[in-house]
């Protein structure tokens, strides 16, 4: 009787908990590959802050090629 038992906690823990567990990790492997809100806000505020430079940086641009037209020849002839 006490094999009997036995047989049937290793059936169970083969034909259930082990394909249990592995979906488990598998819902939490595909989970972490996602990003989370905190990361799309963070994400978001980057590209924001990126797009604000960038104009910054023509502006400067703009600027410098009205005052000192050469400004970019003398960058190239430094390098």
């Amino acid at each position: 009787m006490d094999s009997g038992i036995v047989v049937i906690a290793v059936i169970g823990m083969l034909f259930v908990a082990l394909p249990g567990m592995i979906l488990h990790f598998m819902t939490e492997w595909r989970k972490s590959k996602t990003l989370s809100t905190d990361d799309e806000r963070l994400i978001d505020e980057l590209w924001r802050t990126a797009q604000t430079l960038e104009g910054r940086v023509e502006t400067l641009e703009r600027i410098l090629d009205k005052e000192a037209p050469e400004w970019r020849d003398k960058d190239h002839a430094d390098a």
